[in-house]
């Protein structure tokens, strides 16, 4: 199958080399000339710019930062054209960034206009499992598009969830990345309180683990350096999910949250430290460097 595929930051380019790996056609682009040569090293076709991806291409995936980048792309900016308005009626689109469920449907309706179908499929999994192609799909759009698109998920994820209509994905995406932040700072609470008391951090890790206070934050990705060698935390938080990635992504999950009337205080506060850890000149670390806000100062 021919796929354009746009956006190659620390999710898309693995996730574009998988596809390749399993046998379908790629044309891929990113801004980044930095991103554009790693990829091309690693034998990704490269074009020359994002219209430039959608010669042939039956379905077209973009993995972008934000929702200004989403519709910028598609629908233009700053008086540039988007890429929409070259996209062959027929296409199926997949966003697979992490946007405002408001602004996947506003794109969406956009391509329906003009005959091209697209869906919502922000991931989880991280870094890890967009190389190891073990993500899980949070998909919002018809019962259709997603079983087109299924054969292609399947290439890059291990877990693939329908949550309803167009936005919808964006919508998990956000609640589950909202619980993540806040179960990153309550380990890190513990972990910092336990340490300051002088206990173990490894023997405390493991007794938590064994014990009601058990989660994935600090069975998967404890935030304190040397108890796990593969976290980020062990490798001086570099790489992983950012620190300013959580903070937008709770910052939609908030938007959401008053868009609806829905109560959401460990969201707004979860938020409000991690704005103040990026404030501190964090922000390009992984998130799981909130922890040096809760800890002991000498």
């Amino acid at each position: 199958m021919n796929i354009a595929f746009i956006g190659l930051g620390n999710m898309g380019g693995p996730m574009a080399l998988n596809l390749l790996k399993a046998g379908h056609t790629l044309s891929a682009f990113d801004l980044s000339p930095v991103a554009r040569d790693k990829f091309a090293a690693a034998g990704l076709p490269i074009a020359a710019s994002a219209a430039a991806t959608l010669a042939d291409a039956e379905i077209v995936i973009s993995m972008l930062p934000a929702s200004a980048h989403v519709e910028g792309l598609y629908l233009g900016r700053e008086g540039q054209p988007g890429i929409l308005a070259q996209i062959a009626a027929g296409t199926l689109v997949i966003d697979s960034s992490t946007i405002a469920a408001a602004t996947s449907r506003k794109v969406a309706e956009a391509a329906a206009r003009r005959g091209v179908a697209m869906i919502d499929a922000p991931v989880s999994g991280g870094t890890g499992g967009a190389i190891a192609g073990t993500l899980t799909f949070m998909v919002g759009g018809s019962d259709a598009d997603l079983e087109r698109a299924r054969p292609v998920l399947e290439k890059m994820g291990a877990n693939i969830f329908h949550a309803g209509a167009v936005g919808a994905g964006q919508t998990a995406k956000i609640c589950n990345n909202m619980l993540l932040g806040i179960l990153m700072i309550g380990t890190s609470e513990a972990l910092a309180l336990g340490v300051a008391n002088g206990l173990d951090p490894k023997v405390l890790s493991e007794i938590m683990r064994r014990s009601s206070g058990g989660n994935w934050a600090l069975e998967k990705y404890n935030p304190l350096p040397g108890v796990m060698e593969t976290a980020p935390a062990s490798k001086a938080y570099a790489g992983g999910f950012g620190t300013d990635l959580m903070l937008k992504d709770l910052g939609l999950a908030q938007e959401n949250a008053s868009a609806v009337h829905a109560a959401t205080p460990l969201g707004g506060l979860a938020r409000n430290l991690y704005a103040a850890h990026s404030l501190a000149g964090h922000g390009a670390l992984d998130f799981s460097s909130v922890i040096k806000l809760l800890q002991k100062k000498a």
